[in-house]
């Protein structure tokens, strides 16, 4: 990468300023950006390649529109670095992330620009739907705009946004369809399709071509370009536009990388009162070579030599629960036939690429649509199928209604991978698998398993494929312990029984999950200084082993329950309920996350905010 010296970059401390520039200084400027965001990236690991795909488009938004007067909606919001730093974040993008630093999504407590958050994926259209509502009630001109892609327009959401924003012709709103053709992964489904087609069409976008250079510069050829655009599509596309058909009016394609195009279509484009979708192509990664050797690394490659783009990788001898779970599913699946799998856009987040690389035929991404991936996964089921459906644990909020209605309702044998339980770390708020055990241990028919190690994780996915009922599996992101488990026999666990793993008198331990090697450390150091501390790996936070844990109360002066979630609704008052419905008065002490939500940081860094790592379990034994 050869390095620009910043010219402009440290001159802009908000859109108003970006504003003096000439639209000529603009390329420049959209340079600096780009290289400020790879040079950040490089030392504290972010979202890079969308970033990098979505600067020209930043610059100029934010060099037509009056932000934060007219609000601009980021979805998904990791999109959005370059907005970040030219809305007076620069220097705090330093930050980005980091505890106490700023979020790596749209956050409207952070800034009056971050018109609205976006974590999740498709809230865009109906968020920018209410906004433009809600100015036309108060008699406002302000504009919302919608900036879509990563395949974000795939989500059910976006469409029922786009359906209802498309029948009011009143309505001012503006769709920009940032199509890279990928998400984390190279999108997928029919629209995926469809959109190559639309933006491929010669005839089409020669035509196109010619009247948007016209009318960029002569304003009355936009009345011409209102009265013959749906015919002309119909006619060179041979098929109705879906756009069009779901009421708005279609402008494609541009190039997403040509800022001064994208100003003039913008300011020509902002004068329509009206629904109005622009299609922009862009390159994800755009402007940097590295990425594209593999754009689903590159999407958040950790840290890396900016000049040369070789990653810094850790030395880390444990495998990760991701690869466990992947190689798993591809050993169940070379001895079950039944055996498929199913995941929202994300195959080479949760590794079940391993399986794709064997059995393609038998895994489906379905894009990002985590509701109809339940279903999905549902009706196969019902077919005779044995579905392992994973979805990260924050996204399969988005689905529970799938979950109840679709899947536990009728007692079907889906087997739900949740990877990323518990606290995740930087991504933050929007993106910690805190409340898993909790919407789901309440749901009938449901078995909630929460497996401590990678050999556990193996096992447990063997003993859901002998049940014949909904089963969750939830394990946290990145490495294991090191336990080993690669082409070792697959051993049955009883459903709902815990293992006694360090036997002690005065103080028990009832870890669910990945914290079982921290609450052994705890135990440990509590027996040198005279406290005698049992821990048990609980496996199951539904059905719980209520024999053991009645015994255990039985005969304890006090039990910590231990899990990385909430505590509202969790484990750690079940165990409670189980005791007062028995009338054992033992104390209990519950830690996991309180009833809050938790910003971004390093996971050691929130769960010791959280009061749930080594130091806390230590404290909750000898208090």
């Amino acid at each position: 990468m050869t390095r620009l010296e910043y010219k402009y970059l440290y001159n802009i401390d908000s859109p108003a300023d970006l504003r003096k520039l000439s639209i000529d200084e603009l390329p420049r400027y959209c340079d600096e950006v780009r290289q400020y965001i790879i040079e950040q990236c490089a030392v504290n690991p972010g979202h890079l390649a969308s970033s990098l795909g979505a600067v020209e488009i930043a610059v100029a938004l934010h060099y037509v529109y009056d932000t934060p007067t007219d609000n601009v909606i980021w979805d998904v919001g990791h999109q959005a670095y370059a907005h970040k730093i030219i809305t007076g974040r620069r220097d705090a993008f330093r930050t980005n992330r980091r505890l106490g630093g700023i979020s790596g999504f749209p956050r409207m407590a952070e800034s009056e620009y971050d018109a609205f958050g976006a974590g999740h994926s498709s809230v865009s259209v109906s968020a920018a739907l209410g906004m433009a509502q809600a100015a036309r009630l108060q008699g406002k001109e302000h504009k919302s705009v919608a900036v879509i892609g990563d395949g974000s327009i795939a989500g059910g959401l976006a469409f029922e946004g786009l359906n209802n924003a498309g029948s009011d012709k009143k309505t001012d709103i503006l769709v920009i369809l940032n199509d890279n053709n990928m998400s984390i992964d190279k999108s997928q489904g029919a629209l995926n399709h469809y959109l190559l087609r639309l933006s491929t069409s010669t005839k089409y976008n020669r035509f196109k071509q010619r009247l948007w250079s016209a009318l960029s510069r002569t304003p009355h050829l936009l009345n011409l370009c209102r009265k013959i655009g749906n015919g002309i599509k119909h006619g060179l596309l041979q098929n109705s536009n879906l756009f069009e058909s779901l009421g708005f009016r279609y402008f494609g394609r541009v190039d997403g990388h040509d800022v001064k195009q994208l100003v003039r279509t913008l300011r020509a484009m902002k004068t329509i009162n009206s629904p109005k979708l622009l299609h922009i192509i862009t390159e994800k990664g755009h402007g940097y070579a590295p990425t594209k050797s593999d754009l689903s690394v590159w999407h958040a490659p950790g840290c890396f030599n900016p000049a040369t783009g070789e990653r810094v990788k850790s030395e880390v001898k444990a495998s990760r629960l991701q690869d466990v779970f992947g190689q798993t599913l591809l050993d169940l699946a070379r001895l079950d036939k039944r055996i498929v799998g199913v995941t929202p856009a994300m195959p080479s987040g949760c590794s079940m690429t391993i399986m794709m690389a064997e059995m393609p035929e038998r895994c489906f991404d379905v894009g990002i649509a985590e509701g109809h991936a339940v279903t999905f996964s549902a009706g196969l089921a019902a077919a005779g199928q044995r579905p392992f459906c994973n979805i990260y644990s924050t996204f399969m909020q988005r689905a529970y209604d799938n979950i109840i209605h679709d899947v536990a309702l009728q007692n079907l044998p889906v087997i739900f991978c949740l990877d990323r339980g518990g606290l995740v770390g930087e991504d933050g708020a929007t993106h910690h698998g805190a409340f898993d055990i909790a919407y789901l241990g309440c749901v009938p028919n449901m078995v909630v398993a929460t497996p401590s190690d990678e050999w556990e994780l193996r096992n447990m996915m063997f003993t859901a494929l002998q049940s014949d009922a909904p089963f969750a599996i939830r394990y946290p992101r990145g490495v294991g312990r090191g336990t080993a488990w690669r082409d070792l026999p697959f051993e049955a666990i009883e459903v709902g029984k815990a293992r006694q793993v360090c036997e002690g008198s005065d103080v028990a331990l009832f870890v669910f999950g990945a914290l079982c090697a921290d609450a052994e450390r705890a135990a440990e150091k509590s027996n040198i200084i005279g406290v005698s501390t049992a821990v048990y790996d609980m496996r199951f936070a539904k059905p719980l082993d209520e024999e053991l844990i009645l015994n255990v109360a039985r005969g304890y002066k006090r039990i910590v329950t231990i899990e990385d979630g909430v505590l509202r609704g969790g484990a750690g008052e079940a165990v409670v309920k189980l005791l007062n419905d028995n009338g054992i008065s033992t104390p209990v002490v519950a830690l996991g996350i309180d009833d809050k939500f938790i910003e971004h940081g390093t996971v050691a860094e929130l769960r010791h905010m959280c009061g749930y790592d080594l130091d806390a379990i230590l404290d909750a034994i000898v208090k």
